[in-house]
């Protein structure tokens, strides 16, 4: 039964629904304050910086109990499964625990490093000390949404989702712009939606999916599971920080060396093309889903069939989008400003883009796959080699060092996508990923 319900579209649409509202969260925040006050909403942005980091933690765990969750549920080992899965509320909850104290202790000084000064810094440290104080919420949200999510249960986190949002935005509005509380009218809205998101996540969880007594089987403590969460988590979780950490790098190449009309144009391009590559984060998430399953079920030519389906679906679909957006450019470009230098970089962007949505889609998909299936290190290492060889030397090749500025910039970010899109799809078709299975005989 579990089986037939795996699909890629019924895991698929709900995941894309929920990667949409979730980028909208964090936006409706930031909208609302600026309706209030400006200084109010650069603040809110700044302290999200400093949370945002903290997902690396979280989902260091919650990328690796997806993977041998799924697994077990498709060798049938249904008590390993649970056992994972109350292993990885417990860590995410005391992990959360930790960051939370660290954020209502520490605030200040957090946010002083990053660079918030003045009015900004207090404001900063007004949200920072109440959102981040439940930050334990979403850790503990994270990892029961991933639970749920290998069960094939997308909808259920969906629906959640949708739930937080109108909470969120009704809240925000009632807040900021009905009883004037500015920052701290913000912080309660989120975390009163992360307190009710998380508590109706849990009863869902422990009444259709697992039941609250798994947590007896961390007694004794199976520190043996955790070395093995680590040895898949921590790859994953490398490669998002070394991510983010070259995109520091290239931000100051940018801010360096670009035009202010560059600038401007790169910021528009990147919030248009961030609801392009939704479809392939969807389709990806799924697909680990069901390579896990498969993986686990040792079904490994299925799992093979399936991964190239879900990385032509991708394709055919960044394709479709990449076409439509180079074909309206202009007008998309156009509903961010009406300044003619802008428009016009922006636009011949959007071309170039489109050869960096393919080589993004099939690094979205495949390497989601690659995961499913046990296969960790390698995506990891051609990330980092890319991201730094590619990415970064190669925006400053092109974009400084060539003159091509904005244009060469998108060029590197292109060929890194393109050239990583090319080794998964060589690791893809090669096969090595079927040796890469976690799970064991039934123990």
């Amino acid at each position: 039964m579990r089986e037939k319900k795996l699909t890629l579209f019924s895991l698929a649409w709900p995941i894309f629904i929920e990667t949409a509202l979730f980028m909208l969260l964090g936006i409706v925040d930031v909208f609302v304050l600026s309706q209030y006050n400006d200084l109010a909403a650069s603040s809110v942005n700044a302290a999200n910086q400093a949370i945002s980091i903290t997902t690396i933690l979280f989902s260091t765990v919650s990328t690796a109990s997806a993977v041998m969750i799924s697994q077990y549920l498709g060798a049938k080992q249904e008590k390993s499964a649970s056992k994972i899965a109350a292993l990885s509320i417990a860590l995410n909850f005391f992990t959360g625990l930790i960051v939370s104290a660290v954020f209502v202790l520490f605030n200040r000084p957090i946010l002083s490093f990053i660079g918030a000064k003045g009015k900004i810094l207090s404001l900063s440290c007004e949200y920072l000390s109440i959102v981040g104080g439940f930050i334990f919420l979403q850790a503990v949200l994270t990892a029961m949404a991933v639970i749920i999510r290998n069960h094939g249960m997308t909808k259920i986190s969906m629906y959640v989702t949708v739930g937080m949002n109108i909470l969120n935005t009704g809240l925000d509005i009632l807040f900021v712009l009905g009883f004037d509380m500015g920052v701290t009218g913000v912080a309660a809205a989120t975390s009163i939606s992360r307190v009710i998101g998380t508590a109706v996540l849990a009863v869902v969880l422990f009444k259709k999916v697992e039941k609250p007594s798994i947590f007896k089987y961390l007694k004794p403590f199976p520190l043996k599971d955790v070395g093995g969460m680590l040895k898949i988590g921590v790859p994953g979780a490398t490669e998002t920080f070394l991510y983010n950490l070259s995109q520091l790098v290239i931000t100051s190449i940018v801010l360096n060396f670009l035009t202010s009309e560059q600038l401007i144009a790169k910021t528009y391009v990147q919030n248009i093309t961030m609801f392009f590559y939704i479809f392939a984060i969807s389709i990806g998430q799924a697909s680990q889903i069901i390579t896990g399953h498969l993986i686990g079920a040792e079904k490994t030519n299925e799992a093979y069939r399936q991964g190239v389906r879900s990385h032509r679906t991708a394709l055919v679909i960044a394709l479709t989008v990449s076409v439509i957006g180079a074909a309206f450019r202009y007008p998309l470009i156009g509903l961010f400003t009406s300044d003619s230098t802008v428009i016009e970089l922006g636009a011949t962007v959007l071309l170039i883009n489109a050869a960096l949505e393919l080589g993004r889609a099939t690094n979205l998909v495949l390497i989601a796959c690659l995961r499913g299936a046990g296969d960790v290190y390698f995506p990891t290492a051609c990330a980092i080699f890319s991201n730094w060889a590619i990415s970064v030397l190669g925006s400053y090749l092109f974009a400084v060092v060539a003159g091509w500025g904005l244009y060469g910039l998108w060029a590197a970010l292109a060929a890194d996508e393109i050239f990583r899109g090319a080794l998964m799809t060589l690791r893809w078709r090669s096969g090595k990923w079927k040796t890469k299975r976690i799970v064991k005989e039934n123990q």
